[in-house]
């Protein structure tokens, strides 16, 4: 990854409650749906096909203890080809 994790943490945290509420986008290749969705949390998931149905934007708000369940989701989209996050 080519982001600082500490300094991501750390805006986690001052900016979030944990445990609360987090919500994650994505977009990713309608083939690689199943993927991202193995790597979210136990979750509210909203999912939206793009108007060529090439992609899907996947919302989900789960209820994460700690900042590092917020990183462990990242780190496993990250794994995955074509996956954005927003």
């Amino acid at each position: 990854m080519s982001w600082d994790i500490e300094s991501f943490r750390q805006k986690l945290e001052d900016q979030h409650s944990f445990p609360g509420y987090y919500s994650f986008k994505f977009i990713v290749p309608l083939d690689k749906k199943e993927a991202l969705l193995s790597v979210l949390p136990e979750a509210e998931i909203t999912l939206r096909n793009s108007s060529t149905n090439k992609y899907v934007s996947i919302t989900a708000r789960a209820y994460l203890q700690e900042s590092q369940e917020v990183l462990d989701v990242y780190f496993g989209a990250n794994t995955i080809e074509g996956c954005m996050p927003l």
